[in-house]
């Protein structure tokens, strides 16, 4: 297979032998592309290091020779995101879950699409919490794992006042026990109207209560493998609702 001038975000690049790269993109036309870049690292390749460097936009041409092809050119296609702090774990996390569930050589216009927003989310510094929690339920929407933030596992509506646990395969299940492990694993009925309305809750524990249920969720469809991000920041739980 060959691309050519093939648009694509780049997720994620590490150093692969002395002066190369293996690079992976995400592609609406074809998933996730994994690629060698070779000869990267000299001094006269910084343009092209600088385009393969993740959250950015490029476009490239490429020969697939097995799993990986053998990339070509690479050029960036506007200035990627410029992210510091929290907003760089986040953007972490974002290119860590997407490299985790895109399968390769899968075409994925809708999580292509997701990506460039939550992408433009972060350079325009939107409240970290809400912009990850909106960003995992369009992920889940988007590779078709979605869930309905409306109605319960058993099709009822869900009960602004009630709390409830998320399930992969089933969906919103309502807790009816007040014990502290029951809470913390679950989210409020109102956060998760809120979520399926697209309106950002309108208290910061409501917020944060949709961010264990979520991981769990994740957890589930990752094979219960983790996140390195997960580790790295600690609690996803410190990018608080306060920042809003």
């Amino acid at each position: 297979m060959q691309f050519t001038g093939e648009p694509a975000f780049v997720l994620h690049a590490r150093l692969w032998r002395e002066t190369s790269l293996l690079v992976e993109v995400l592609s609406a036309e074809h998933g996730r592309v994994g690629l060698v870049a070779r000869g990267v690292q000299g001094p006269k390749r910084h343009a092209l290091r600088a385009a393969l460097q993740p959250l950015q936009s490029i476009r490239f041409d490429a020969v697939q020779r097995g799993e990986l092809a053998q990339l070509r050119m690479a050029e960036a296609t506007d200035a990627a995101p410029l992210l510091q702090g929290d907003a760089a774990m986040a953007a972490f996390y974002v290119n860590e879950l997407c490299l985790r569930l895109a399968p390769r050589h899968v075409p994925q216009p809708e999580l292509v699409a997701v990506y460039a927003d939550v992408r433009e989310r972060l350079r325009r510094g939107e409240p970290l919490a809400w912009t990850l929690r909106r960003f995992e339920r369009d992920v889940l929407q988007a590779l078709g794992l979605g869930l309905d933030f409306s109605a319960d596992a058993d099709g009822q509506a869900i009960d602004a006042a009630a709390r409830y646990r998320l399930e992969a395969e089933r969906g919103a299940l309502r807790v009816l026990t007040e014990r502290a492990d029951e809470r913390r694993l679950s989210a409020t009925g109102s956060a998760l109207l809120a979520l399926g309305r697209d309106v950002p809750p309108a208290f910061p524990d409501e917020l944060a209560s949709l961010r264990v249920p979520l991981r769990m969720v994740f957890l589930h469809h990752l094979d219960g493998r983790g996140l390195a991000s997960w580790d790295m920041l600690g609690e996803l739980g410190r990018l608080v609702a306060s920042r809003t």
